[in-house]
């Protein structure tokens, strides 16, 4: 087997496993698929009908001339070339719409699939690649699923049509014009797999692209900054290089195919002009056999056009379609446990059972055991990188320990409803994010049909209504991408409004308060505890004010307990905690004699 024909052989399995991924999206639109398939096949034999009109009018004006027939022939035509239009119509709107119906289809399906993943996809997965993969690839996907469909359809059908009736009417002359058909086959074997390679790096290439703009526009401030703007500038455009160079060589390799293939229609046209002159002229033809044949040519020549294109859209589509595959065929690695798992209403009780949790770089947490009541304010303070924001985010179990059991009112979490779990659990984390809308839609995230009343009021509780009156247009400002409109202690008070307005029955506060003044911090603390008695809290932070009320304090060191107790208890310890309280409180009067 030469290399050209394993080539064709992997692109023929390639297409194979593609339609088969496919078939499901084209099923629910096979009805629409049938009849535009049979628009196509009704406008190729009205196409194939006009050189046979055409040679009984060309054979009536070169024998007996009569004026009504060669009128009645000349009226058949105006109907098939009427026809042909009309089929063809109805075949490119109702083939186009079930390709734009299958990508939309297959859209929603990747969206629907991000949305689900886990945490760690996103950790070693850029932002970047995602969105290249949902927009440029998932277009060649649909090119290849419409167009390229469609023509393929097209031109086998009318080759096999216009072939037939060309041996028919001389299988001498047939053969003669098809003499070039097998170089036709290696040009595209050769040419279409160059394609597909180039087009695939190109998407990968378009993927760094776009993964360096989003980061570039996320860290602006960064950047400008350290001064870094040309930095930036210069390797933005050392990648857009290497993008428009691989491009350039897809270009160079895609543009052989139109002038190889006019080449080998030329030669096809020379042959059937030599041979097909020359046994004219032997009697072996008559003229309207001879101008058939031209024109049965001339048909053959979109079809043998619209291979080169149709190979073209097929390699890019099959490049794209596997990097799109990769995405949907990914599955969450936290999710429902079989059976759907339990849908109860939480009381709130939290408890922890020699929890471990291993990063790559070592451990988090080690061997942690910790019980919470429901409707207890329990605070976890510690250093950084002691483990609190891990031991936060294992009660929604946004993260899996990987040893020891996290247990929510005495069943483990793992066997949970994800929806269930998660629905009555809200978790304020360190990084706030706003999305790009307005105030009130932020907060009211969670819960989409509450009342500018109730919006309002989760506001108040957050510490933000006397900030809603300087804003322009109240809860109706919008907040600019990443809420960037908003300092930080907005948008960690919008972050606790949208928490509180879903009246979780456990509220985890990571740190959530580190960007607001003492002051707002009391005045947000004791609107707080008045809304969430009888409901479980966690409070994480580094601050010793935050934590002082609380009925019990954790103090994590290492990603171990190291101790606990109530506010008092560990000042009497003198350990950890008491000399955190005693340095924030020296540095706080020292801030304020300055």
């Amino acid at each position: 087997m030469s290399a050209e024909t394993a080539r064709a052989t992997v692109s023929l399995r390639e297409v194979r496993e593609a339609f088969g991924f496919l078939a499901p999206y084209f099923r629910p639109y096979r009805v629409s698929m049938a009849m535009g398939m049979g628009a196509l096949l009704l406008k190729n034999a009205a196409g194939a009908a006009m050189p046979l009109l055409i040679k009984a009018g060309v054979d009536s004006l070169e024998t007996n001339f009569n004026f009504q027939a060669t009128l009645a022939i000349c009226g058949w035509m105006v109907v098939v070339i009427l026809l042909k239009g009309f089929f063809q119509y109805w075949m490119r709107v109702l083939l186009m719409n079930v390709s734009r119906d299958m990508e939309y289809d297959l859209r929603r399906d990747i969206f629907g699939n991000l949305v689900r993943l886990s945490s760690d996809f996103y950790a070693r997965t850029r932002t970047g690649d995602v969105l290249a993969r949902a927009t440029n690839d998932l277009n060649a996907v649909r090119m290849m699923a419409g167009p390229a469909v469609m023509y393929w359809t097209e031109t086998v059908t009318l080759a096999i049509v216009v072939l037939a009736l060309m041996v028919a009417a001389d299988w001498k002359l047939t053969l003669a014009a098809l003499l070039p058909a097998p170089v036709v086959s290696v040009v595209v074997a050769v040419l279409g797999q160059k394609i597909h390679q180039y087009f695939q790096l190109i998407q990968e290439k378009f993927s760094d692209i776009s993964s360096m703009v989003q980061e570039n526009l996320q860290g602006v401030r960064v950047i400008r900054a350290y001064a870094q703007e040309e930095a930036e500038q210069d390797r933005f455009a050392r990648l857009n290089d290497d993008y428009i160079r691989d491009n350039l060589k897809l270009a160079k390799v895609s543009g052989l195919f139109m002038p190889a293939l006019e080449f080998l229609i030329g030669v096809s046209f020379l042959m059937v002009l030599g041979v097909g002159g020359w046994r004219m002229l032997q009697g072996e033809l008559t003229v309207g056999q001879y101008v058939m044949f031209n024109t049965f040519m001339g048909l053959l020549v979109w079809p043998m056009i619209a291979m080169g294109w149709v190979v073209n859209l097929t390699q890019r589509g099959l490049a794209s379609l596997k990097r799109i595959r990769g995405f949907l065929e990914e599955r969450p690695s936290i999710d429902d446990p079989a059976g759907g798992g339990l849908h109860r209403e939480l009381k709130g009780g939290i408890g922890l059972e020699a929890v471990s949790f291993q990063h790559d770089t070592g451990y988090a947490l080690r061997d942690v055991s910790l019980t919470v009541k429901p409707g207890e304010t329990v605070a976890i303070i510690g250093p950084t990188g002691a483990g609190k924001s891990t031991l936060a985010k294992l009660i929604p179990r946004l993260i899996e320990p990987t040893s020891g059991t996290v247990r929510i009112d005495g069943a483990q979490v793992a066997t949970y409803a994800l929806d269930s779990l998660r629905g009555q659990i809200a978790v304020v984390p360190q990084e706030t994010f706003l999305f790009s809308a307005t105030l009130g839609e932020n907060i009211a995230f969670g819960v989409p049909a509450a009342s500018d009343e109730e919006i309002r009021e989760a506001a108040e509780v957050a510490g933000l209504g006397p900030d809603l009156e300087t804003f322009p247009e109240g809860l109706g400002t919008r907040v600019g991408e990443r809420g960037l409109t908003l300092s930080g202690g907005q948008k960690q008070r919008v972050a606790i409004a949208r928490a509180l307005l879903v009246n979780p029955r456990i509220l985890i506060l990571d740190d959530a308060l580190a960007s607001v003044d003492n002051i707002t911090e009391e005045r947000i603390l004791n609107a707080l505890r008045a809304r969430m008695q009888d409901r479980t809290t966690l409070l994480i932070s580094h601050r010793a004010s935050t934590v002082r009320e609380a009925d019990r304090i954790v103090v994590l060191r290492n990603g171990r307990i190291a101790e606990q107790g109530t506010h008092a208890e560990l000042l009497a310890r003198n350990g950890y905690y008491a000399d955190l309280c005693a340095r924030q409180q020296m540095e706080a009067e020292l801030e304020a004699i300055s």
